[in-house]
């Protein structure tokens, strides 16, 4: 390693009394780096220069042993090319030994120093390197209740107070080593401003620094609730709100103030670093007695770019575990737990002060008619932007029933942006988080709610009957941190100037609907696009591909491996991740996981899902069938076709594609999906699946009894059922005719058909008669001008209808689009010709 340190000299040794107070403090004290080799981010000869927050004897003695473990120039040595007897200084000091006041040091005093040494020497440089210390911010098994209350905060605590803290929590010292700053190349590109005033500007960057890193570490600086409540009812937009509200309800103005003001009572958060602590101390037990480990994936990409940002967490929604997951692996990453929106079903007894402390902020489902609650919840979430509060939001509006994601429900987007709208200090970064679970604990009442059932309202009685299930184990749990997506780059794509809008806290543009309507897409994009595998999700994928559920063993192991190979070849991005387990691994974990069950036979195992588990199952499947979709049309063209022109596939996957990636929220545009067809057709005919005739321009399958064909079968099931979904929709449409149905009985028609449908096809996929996945498929039928309402609020569409029930006709069997007819009373269509290739006929 190139030498890194200061010159040498005798006087460069700390004090005796220096080392021995190291030595004492060694036994107390375990130092964990950030980064840990800090040395890969030093210029090599260039004098080093540390800066610490607070000029404390701990602090020091911490940094020293951190650089000397590190391999870093020692602080404690004579700084060349200066009169500096040490090389660190502080931002802060306290004036007195052992009591006395804090106070900013003088930025002109070593600031200054540094500045002048380089005075008439161009060729001299200093590296100066921000260095934070925070003693007790990483939570562990050991960690007592005690502790927390001498955790790192945002007190500049005395000397008695940190002595405390480093006997408690010593073993839980984060050293912070940021970016080293050319102090020469800041000088140049300040030009001839005079040191001194040089000096203060240089301060005022380190402070910002610091209190950014702090932010980021240890969490916002709130102050008391009683404040924010404050700033929320004396903001102009709520003060307005409160005298129209005593103006129309005919109240006085006190009694309206009051009803604001327990309005807000009942939205903000009381968040408590103690009770914060507490709660990851008590989770630490709970997450290793109900699951098996938890990964987090990316997470050093997204710390890297959130200081200086406003984040918003926004992850799919799973289970109610993900709100406390995803907090807890923040914060004993060392990452500020952001506040929470959470419906008000969850404020109940007990349970709610305690979500309340730990960052959970409630809102109503609704705020139709409450034009007061309305804007105090605007208010209270713009202060929480304004304060620089990282934050996390389910864009999805509930817990998604079927596994895959919900359509977005862009309500808490429109606030946020109008939020920054308001005043844009802090750009905002929305981070995408993808969350995989290999059991949930919801998961049977998702199918009986799927079935019909009415779903049942959270209550303190029903979570302790709901305790019950914590007597089992959950296996594995993954959380991926996705692309974050910048809203400044968004708001600038629009070509407005949207800062004109800024300071109007009642600025609507007529540019926010689409840009919230972007930003929600690629939400739900990145989130896909940082999906987790696991060997849960792949044995979903091929068992319930098969008529019984049921697949020999050998089979098994050759469809898993083909699924494996297709997810390693053909990458979806570069943030999914996939089970290091191989086929025979990923079933035995499957048998140990109680999803699956082997059958002895002489003539070889067979592999099986019972009855219930498949439908269970089908939500894991859901979770990553985006990744396999593009393998599954090709697949589905070869189901009932020999042989089709390449061209031929790609154009009829292009014209269906707007309806696929509006369901699975794929991240292509059509250019994009038709290379990555090629590339898969190309995948197949590697594999042996499909044969390349005629130069590549026809592709062909092999016989129907041959494996291949076989394999081609299980892809292809996965999303088989999507387009039954839009025959059925298509059908119904046909047989009511133009001008006679609205779009909210075609979607209860389709509803009732598919319920039919999988009755008597004993379907093990609730999510077949999904209401919302036929209202996505509509809006993407108007979207595409396919139908149209008419002035009577009826559908009506053209001939465009019928070139997709000619497609359809390519997919999906006769027997399948009989049995949809016959559902539907017959829609006066004529099947193809008996005997004719339907592809060559698209063709």
């Amino acid at each position: 390693m190139p030498n890194l340190s200061n010159a040498e000299t005798p006087r460069s040794r700390a004090p005796w009394w220096f080392t021995l107070a190291g030595q004492l403090l060694q036994s107390w004290v375990r130092i964990r780096r950030d980064p840990a080799e800090p040395a890969t981010l030093l210029q090599a000869g260039v004098p080093v220069c540390y800066v610490i927050e607070r000029d404390g004897f701990s602090d020091a003695l911490i940094l020293q042993r951190a650089c000397r473990e590190a391999g870093l120039p020692s602080p404690m040595q004579p700084l060349a090319g200066t009169r500096r007897r040490r090389s660190v200084f502080a931002l802060a000091r306290r004036d007195g030994w052992l009591f006395g006041r804090i106070r900013s040091r003088p930025p002109n005093e070593p600031l200054g120093q540094l500045v002048h040494s380089l005075e008439g020497f161009p060729e001299r440089d200093i590296q100066i390197v921000p260095v934070s210390i925070y003693v007790g911010r990483a939570p562990n098994r050991d960690t007592g209740w005690f502790r927390v209350l001498f955790s790192e905060n945002w007190v500049m605590v005395g000397r008695f107070r940190r002595l405390l803290a480093l006997l408690l929590n010593g073993r839980d010292t984060v050293v912070h080593f940021s970016a080293p700053v050319s102090l020469r190349s800041v000088l140049d590109e300040s030009g001839d401003i005079a040191p001194e005033r040089f000096a203060r500007k240089i301060a005022r960057v380190l402070r910002t620094h610091f209190r950014r890193i702090r932010t980021a570490v240890v969490g916002p600086d709130l102050s008391h609730r009683r404040t924010v409540v404050d700033s929320v009812l004396n903001a102009e937009p709520v003060r307005a709100a409160i005298a129209a509200s005593a103006a129309k309800e005919k109240i006085s103005h006190a009694k309206a103030w009051r009803k604001a003001h327990k309005l807000v009572l009942e939205i903000a958060a009381d968040y408590s670093h103690p009770v914060v602590r507490s709660v990851s101390f008590l989770l630490s037990n709970f997450w290793n007695k109900l699951y098996d480990g938890i990964a987090m994936h990316h997470f050093d990409k997204a710390r890297a770019v959130a200081p200086g940002h406003e984040v918003v967490y926004v992850p799919c929604h799973r289970s109610h575990a993900d709100y406390l997951l995803l907090s807890y692996q923040l914060h004993v990453s060392g990452v500020v737990v952001p506040h929470i929106a959470a419906g008000v079903n969850l404020n109940l007894p007990v349970i709610g002060p305690i979500l309340r402390r730990g960052g959970a902020f409630f809102m109503r489902r609704s705020f139709k008619g409450n034009a007061l609650y309305s804007v105090v919840f605007n208010e209270y979430l713009a202060q929480l932007i304004d304060r620089g509060v990282p934050m996390e939001y389910f864009i999805e509006g509930g817990r998604s029933r079927t596994g895959r994601l919900l359509a977005p429900r862009a309500g808490m987007l429109v606030m946020t942006v109008r939020a920054f709208l308001r005043a844009p200090r802090r750009p905002v970064l929305f981070q995408p988080v993808y969350i995989g679970y290999e059991k949930l604990m919801e998961g049977n009442s998702y199918i009986g709610e799927l079935s019909g059932k009415p779903k049942e309202k959270e209550s303190l009685l029903g979570f302790l009957r709901g305790l019950k299930v914590l007597r089992q184990r959950y296996g594995h749990v993954a959380l991926n941190f996705g692309e974050p997506i910048e809203l400044n780059p968004l708001l600038d794509a629009t070509g407005a100037d949207w800062r004109a809008a800024s300071g109007d806290p009642d600025a609507k543009p007529e540019w926010l609907g689409t840009v919230v309507d972007q930003l929600a897409e690629r939400i739900q994009v990145n989130i896909n696009r940082a999906a987790d595998v696991n060997p849960i999700n792949l044995l979903a994928l091929v068992l319930l591909a098969t008529p019984k559920h049921a697949m020999a063993e050998s089979d098994l192991l050759a469809q898993l491996e083909l699924n494996k190979a297709l997810l390693e070849e053909l990458p979806y991005s570069d943030r999914v991740t996939l089970t290091p387990m191989n086929p025979a691994g990923i079933i035995a974990y499957g048998e140990q996981m109680g999803w699956i069950q082997r059958v002895k036979h002489p003539l070889g195992d067979v592999l099986t899902v019972s009855g219930e588990q498949a439908v269970l199952l089908s939500y894991f499947r859901n979770n990553v069938l985006h990744l396999t979709a593009t393998a599954a049309w090709v697949a589905c063209c070869f189901l009932n076709n020999r042989r089709m022109a390449r061209a031929t596939v790609v154009r009829l996957g292009t014209l269906i594609y707007p309806f696929i990636q509006g369901e699975l929220f794929l991240p292509w545009d059509s250019d994009g999906f038709a290379a990555q067809l090629e590339a898969t057709l190309d995948f197949f005919v590697r594999r042996g699946l499909l044969e390349s005739r005629s130069e590549g321009r026809t592709i062909e399958r092999g016989p129907g009894q041959e494996d291949s064909a076989f394999q081609l079968k299980v892809i292809a099931r996965g999303l088989i059922q999507a387009f039954e979904r839009y025959y059925i929709t298509l059908a119904a449409l046909a047989k009511h005719g133009p001008h006679t149905i609205t779009g909210a009985e075609l979607e209860t028609a389709c509803t009732l058909t598919a319920q039919r449908l999988g009755l008597l096809n004993e379907l093990s996929a609730p999510e077949f008669f999904d209401k919302a996945l036929f209202r996505g498929f509509i809006q993407k039928l108007r979207e595409q001008r396919i139908v149209w309402t008419d002035e009577a609020g009826k559908l009506d569409y053209d001939g465009a209808l019928e070139g997709m029930v000619r497609d359809a006709r390519v997919i999906l069997s006769r027997d399948v689009r009989h049995s949809i007819l016959k559902i539907t009373q017959g829609s006066g269509e004529k099947e193809p010709p008996a005997g004719g290739d339907a592809a060559e006929q698209v063709a």
